[in-house]
């Protein structure tokens, strides 16, 4: 099995570490992208001892990028790239490539037992996995092209994520020539990762052994006398502690000894080099915590440190990679290279969610930034009252069923529990709750709240997982930020219990006015185990408030700029006023036209040439009118203009040439007259952790108007969301999101409406509600325009249309106009139509065809007119009762863009 997740979460558990030295060569090969240096790659396979003293050794397959240099060949600083666990070299090529051509030598490995190396899993074991890297450090320091600290000591930095991070933490605790450092999702203590608060996490265990007991892909297990198959590539020590564990469901001092010496925290004093941690907080597998225990320990030894909370980790999430790795380089840039002006980022920042984008259902992402980083505990704190009796809950036999939270590796896998579509799963008579009241005001938690409880039990240890809920104002709903858990073991109860201070998980979550906290403390949990016997476990409020860290200084921040940046531009513009001025002036004096008050929409000589191409338009010289009452159609192929003159005439762009007017006012950018068009036009983002009606509310909000005149209920009836509308909107389906948008572009009951693809993920029922809606909304006296790719819906519901082709107009007018002018006529009769009259059609002159239909004979002119045919018929003793045209919008559109 190999493990993923996506590009930047997808090195999804990134390398252990390295082997080095010798050679055994391989292949060569070439890099290339646009307006970069050609990048060389050399591939050898490396031989050195199976650890210190042996004769045996291992190989360890590498690769080597390098640039070709403007500059002579100038030496340049080394980067070591580990991947990630399951994986090989080959993970980190990509960006290997692009480090290369930033100017470094870049060094990539497949760890023991993995890819095309040999030997095997040792975890990251100091004798082995550790010192392949330091023999991969001598291997550097032997090359004339990297740049040399001293005799033997190049200027070198590692990164990787997950097993690729912690080999990097531990090179540097064991091997002071590595210079900077940037682990990403990994581990600071692998036994408090594997056994949280003594509690074993048996999925992520049995997950872990199973991918490296396999077989790699296309490979074979060692074949190695003495070596037992049922262990795979690890180690004999490695699989007895596993077995050991998980047939006992818990560890032990040997299994943690073990652990400890293989973990970054065990050389916690001595990394003391510059350090960007990177971490996910979508993570159940490797947590927040262990990013804020590395942060401390690197601090107290006078290590710069930046920290980052990543959206995504082990259990899913989205991808940042191409930002992480710039600012991973801008790192290197900074502490190798001695770049001074290298933009290393902020002391903390976190990515946070603020909606999505409803034309595709991409996420959209943002990061926030503090000064400090603020911990665990934040930088502020606040308190909310927690109630509810003590509760008497039990741990069924066998710890099933368990409860869900995070499903190790199926978020990975499909990226779902990044976005909060995995529902938790908490089964009664298995914990304990307790509610605060609605929060009178938005709380954004970010760190690891905590609460005092009192536990007692009919044993003498009790295993609880806590977890803080954001349970919806119509309490139906409840949602679990990050999808995280957190266990803890309490031992030596007694016949009184014990107090305990409960640390839930580290999250950064905004909890909204309205809604209510949750905990849950409950006595399993699918990802761990729970103890085997039937116990009864009784929880209540010590204290009743749950404490919550905040960090309020953490927001995007105003960079202060020298004068110049300013200055310059106002010195510009005050010219260009003097320039222009008399030229606005007169713009203004015709910015309305009372002529056109009561047109909905003018467009004259619209143009819009494509960036940086004075040649091309994406518009041209575009004019027509849609008036009250009309549903107008905006067709024409992909590229013909649609979007842009959409986003033109919200006032999104500027036209280079035309113009644009609403009810008889100029449009441009914050046209007052916008305040009477709504628009759907590229997609809307909404808030994902806010129900439905409060995504419409808060918009609304946003605009200013006032609330009675936002008319919510007709817009929530066309969503037709039903009870979905109180639910978070990250649990909508594409189809939800894009009626919801349409109902947040029909807020206010607007004079003008533009639907952009308004039909994109709805169903037939759905779309049949849309053409209904509509065409009432025309029928008030109101002005829609679609533009839509379903021509069979556009006949249907619009009563004009423009045609676009290459930026250009290529017909307007009624749908009745466009349509009827094919060269088919539909012909009914009084009597059913018999073969003889059929063929007596076919015959007639200026006949191509008949074809007798359930609607009448369709008949194709060829060369004849309608009057001539009808004639014809009545001559020939056809008892005629009607000829209509006959031509579908679809024939119609493709005559006039040429594809017919």
């Amino acid at each position: 099995m190999r493990l993923r997740w996506p590009r930047n979460t997808r090195r999804a558990w990134a390398g252990l570490g390295a082997f080095a030295l010798l050679v055994g060569i391989g292949t060569v090969g070439l890099a290339v992208a646009d307006d970069a240096p050609t990048v060389r790659r050399v591939d050898r396979v490396l031989t050195m001892p199976e650890e210190p003293g042996s004769e045996r050794t291992v190989g360890i397959d590498t690769s080597y990028f390098v640039a070709e240099s403007a500059d002579g060949g100038a030496p340049r600083p080394a980067v070591l790239l580990g991947h990630g666990f399951g994986g090989s070299k080959d993970d980190t090529r990509e960006q290997a490539e692009a480090l290369a051509a930033d100017g470094y030598a870049v060094l990539t490995w497949s760890a023991r037992g993995f890819g095309a190396s040999t030997g095997q899993i040792g975890l990251n074991d100091p004798d082995r996995e550790v010192a392949d890297v330091s023999r991969l450090v001598d291997w550097l320091g032997e090359r004339a092209e990297v740049a040399q600290d001293g005799p033997g000591d190049p200027r070198v930095g590692i990164a990787g994520a997950s097993y690729g991070g912690a080999i990097a933490l531990l090179a540097a605790g064991h091997d002071d020539r590595v210079d900077a450092i940037a682990p990403a999702v990994t581990y600071w203590d692998l036994g408090e990762a594997l056994f949280p608060n003594g509690v074993f996490k048996q999925l992520w265990a049995g997950i872990l052994f199973t991918t490296g007991a396999a077989a790699p892909i296309g490979g074979e297990l060692p074949a190695e006398a003495g070596v037992d198959p049922g262990c795979g590539r690890f180690t004999d020590e490695l699989c007895a502690l596993y077995q050991r564990v998980a047939v006992a469901g818990a560890s032990d001092p040997e299994a943690l000894a073990l652990l400890a010496e293989r973990s970054p925290a065990a050389v916690a004093d001595r990394i003391d080099v510059p350090t960007l941690i990177l971490q996910g907080q979508h993570d159940s597998l490797f947590p927040l915590d262990h990013a804020d225990a590395m942060a401390e320990a690197l601090r107290a030894n006078g290590a710069p440190v930046r920290v980052e909370w990543l959206w995504a980790g082990h259990d899913g999430g989205i991808s940042e990679s191409g930002r992480t790795e710039e600012r991973i380089t801008a790192w290197f840039d900074r502490h190798l290279r001695e770049d001074a002006s290298a933009d290393v980022g902020p002391p903390f920042r976190v990515t946070r969610i603020t909606g999505f984008d409803t034309t595709n259902g991409d996420t959209l992402l943002a990061g926030a930034s503090g000064d400090a980083y603020p911990g665990l505990d934040g930088e502020k704190t606040g308190t909310v009252e927690l109630s509810g009796e003590p509760q008497t809950f039990v741990n069924p036999p066998g710890g099933a069923p368990a409860a869900v939270s995070t499903v190790p590796g199926l978020g990975g896998l499909g990226g779902f529990t990044g976005l909060g579509f995995l529902p938790a799963i908490d089964f009664p008579g298995q914990f304990a709750r307790f509610d605060s009241p609605p929060l009178t005001e938005a709380t954004r938690v970010t760190g690891s709240p905590t609460v005092r409880l009192r536990v007692s039990s009919d044993t003498d240890e009790a295993v609880l997982f806590g977890k803080l809920y954001d349970v919806a104002p119509d309490g139906g709903s409840e949602s679990l930020p990050a999808q995280l858990v957190a266990p803890l073991r309490v031992e030596d109860l007694g016949p009184e219990g014990r107090v305990v201070t409960f640390r839930l998980p580290t999250v950064d979550y905004p909890f909204e006015a309205g809604h209510r906290m949750r905990l849950v403390v409950s006595s399993t949990d699918i990802g761990y185990a729970s103890p085997a016997g039937t116990a009864r476990y009784t929880v209540a409020l010590d204290d009743l408030r749950l404490t919550l860290p905040t960090a309020p200084g953490v927001a995007t921040a105003a960079t202060p700029v020298p004068w110049w940046v300013w200055g310059l531009p106002l010195g510009a513009l005050a010219v260009a006023v003097a320039l222009v001025a008399p030229r606005v002036r007169r713009r203004a004096a015709v910015s309305h036209d009372p002529g056109l008050a009561g047109t909905p929409l003018a467009i004259t000589g619209l143009t819009k040439r494509y960036a940086r191409h004075s040649d091309r338009y994406a518009v041209r010289d575009l004019s027509f009118r849609v008036e009250r009452g009309q549903v107008l159609g905006l067709l024409g192929p992909n590229g013909a203009g649609k979007t842009t003159t959409l986003r033109m005439l919200m006032g999104l762009i500027t036209p280079d040439a035309g113009e644009i007017t609403v009810f008889g006012h100029r449009v441009g950018p914050g046209s007052p007259v916008l305040s009477r068009v709504g628009a759907f036009v590229e997609g809307a983002g909404f808030l994902p952790h806010l129900s439905g009606r409060a995504n419409l509310e808060l918009y609304w909000r946003a605009t200013g108007r006032p609330a009675a005149d936002a008319r919510l209920e007709e817009a929530l009836e066309i969503a037709d969301l039903g009870p979905a509308l109180a639910r978070p909107v990250r649990t909508y389906s594409q189809g939800m999101r894009q009626r919801l948008a349409i109902a947040q572009a029909m807020l206010g009951l607007p004079d003008l409406l533009i639907l952009d693809e308004p039909t994109n993920g709805l169903d037939p029922p759905q779309i049949r509600a849309m053409r209904e809606v509509m065409v009432r909304y025309a029928e008030g006296g109101r002005t829609v325009i679609v533009s839509s790719h379903l021509l069979a819906e556009v006949e249907q519901t619009c009563t004009h249309l423009v045609v676009m082709d290459g930026g250009r107009l290529v017909a307007s007018g009624p749908v009745a106009e466009i349509v009827g002018t094919g060269d088919t006529v539909l012909v009914s009769t009084a009597e059913p139509m018999t073969d003889a009259w059929l063929a007596t059609i076919r015959a007639l002159p200026g006949v191509g065809d008949a074809t007798d239909t359930e609607s009448g004979v369709l008949v194709r002119l060829d060369g004849a007119g309608p009057e001539t045919l009808v004639a014809a018929l009545v001559a020939a003793g056809i008892p005629v009762s009607g000829v209509m045209p006959h031509r579908r919008l679809e024939d119609a559109f493709l005559t006039l863009i040429g594809g017919a």
